[in-house]
């Protein structure tokens, strides 16, 4: 509670109010006075106070009016009733219409004192719970989205941007980059967040098993279907729908999506009565959608619908300072759920784990850390937890069965359809990045230590992405 509060007095004695005002000013208390309700609210309007003390009787206005006037507008103000005419009835009422509290004429000094006290204390706490609430709703729904990647930070940036719009969102990334997740972020922090959230994985059903999931079926459309069945756009009315793996629709089904997007109408599997609804459609793909349009895979104009707003999620291997931050979440996680005190990696576990280039993003890292909690003997996990691929020994080195493991593959997998200079970006921004964190981001150094004159390293890191300084401090 701060030593000093900033108090409107109201009250149409102007005897009281001055000499109340002047013992409240040697209390060490900005005052300003008022004498009727309009001098009030202007005086609210002009500046806030932490306190507002008023009577109930203000000549022939209403002091009520004041307390609900200030209740409702300006919250942070707290209202401390004092009056000479109080009755029990009086007090209820005059809670109910907002006030802190009520005393009665003549004051006690040190009664009002208390009561300035704990009024202003209640205000400071309120003010508190609405920072809190603030920062909890700037949070909400990206809960499990652990990152301070500056590229993520930019996603969370364009999230909280596109939350409320109906515009169509396009997500796309590797597989285990977190697309599902980051989906259900946008709908948490959108006004549709009391809505259903409904998901489809376009890939995981055949052409006209997908048509009945997403627009429903009448009774008699198709064999087996003996009754009426809601589809997925219907059920998402009011909410969100996430099309995920949407690069696998056939050439048939994307004419029909194309007219369901631009219109949201659509009739049922084997009915004849147009449906409309009000559902937000995010969409998400680990294809390279550009290029299936001009190999004539996607249609350009269903392409162009949902591209309205692209998040592109950047593989774990590119941030490789949040795998500390993601292993640490998931072993809290997996020793929760196997019952067992772990205290973490060691430092050489730990930068083979940042060393490695994750083919399968977070969704792989996850699944590292559960097995080492599962198949570790001590709380302290090292090399000999880390599956082969990670840890760079062979099978036969571990006790199997095999003799001859097939050597560690340390380049990313996915790498068809790449030319030769895309394949080794990914590897090349790995040297040069950890020679850059070695030598503390000394340019200078960091060329001659790689071979190279430094104005082909300063190339390399802006073509690589290495340029941004706040990967200094990730």
């Amino acid at each position: 509670m701060p030593d000093s509060a900033s108090i409107l007095l109201v009250d149409d004695d102007q005897h009281l109010v001055e000499s109340m005002a002047q013992w409240l000013r040697e209390m060490s208390h900005e005052v300003r006075t008022a004498s009727t309700l309009g001098q009030a609210k202007t005086a609210l309007q002009k500046q806030s106070f932490d306190l507002v003390i008023t009577d109930l009787r203000l000549e022939a206005e209403d002091g009520f009016e004041l307390i609900s006037y200030t209740s409702e507008n300006f919250p942070d103000s707290s209202v401390l009733v004092v009056t000479g005419y109080a009755t029990p009835e009086t007090a209820v009422q005059a809670v109910r219409a907002g006030a802190f509290d009520l005393l009665t004429k003549p004051l006690i000094d040190d009664e009002l004192t208390l009561a300035i006290q704990r009024a202003v204390a209640q205000s400071e706490i309120s003010k508190e719970n609405a920072l809190l609430r603030e920062q909890l709703d700037r949070r909400s729904g990206l809960e499990n989205v652990l990152s301070h990647d500056y590229r993520m930070l930019k996603i969370f940036d364009v999230i909280d941007s596109v939350a409320d719009a109906k515009a169509s969102v396009l997500i796309t990334g590797e597989n285990g980059t977190g697309k599902s997740m980051i989906a259900r972020a946008i709908h948490a922090r959108s006004a549709r967040r009391s809505g259903p959230f409904v998901e489809v994985a376009c890939g995981a059903l055949p052409d006209t098993l997908l048509e009945s999931e997403l627009f429903g079926h009448v009774s008699g459309a198709f064999t087996g279907a003996n009754q009426d069945k809601a589809g997925k756009f219907k059920l998402a009315d009011g909410g969100t729908l996430f099309l995920d793996e949407i690069a696998t629709a056939t050439p048939a089904m994307q004419v029909k999506l194309l007219r369901v997007l631009q219109e949201f109408r659509f009739e049922p599997l084997g009915g004849t009565v147009t449906d409309s609804v009000d559902t937000r459609v995010i969409l998400a793909t680990n294809k390279d959608l550009e290029k299936s349009v001009v190999d004539g895979d996607f249609r350009q104009d269903l392409f162009y619908r949902i591209n309205v707003v692209n998040i592109v999620l950047p593989a774990l291997r590119e941030r490789v300072g949040d795998i500390p931050l993601l292993v640490e979440h998931f072993l809290h996680e997996a020793s929760e759920t196997c019952g067992r005190q772990i205290d973490g990696f060691d430092s050489t576990a730990m930068s083979a784990l940042q060393s490695y280039s994750w083919p399968g993003n977070v969704r792989q890292l996850e699944n590292v850390v559960e097995r080492a909690v599962l198949l570790s003997r001590d709380a302290g996990l090292t090399m000999d937890d880390l599956p082969p691929e990670i840890s760079g020994r062979s099978v036969s080195d571990l006790g199997g069965i095999v003799a001859n493991a097939i050597p560690v593959q340390t380049l990313p997998d996915e790498i068809n359809g790449k030319t030769l200079r895309e394949a080794l970006e990914g590897p090349e921004r790995e040297i040069i990045l950890q020679a850059l964190r070695l030598h503390n981001w000394n340019r200078a150094a960091t060329a001659d230590a790689l071979d190279i004159n430094r104005t082909t390293l300063y190339k390399k890191m802006k073509r690589l992405g290495l340029d941004d300084p706040r990967l200094q401090f990730a």
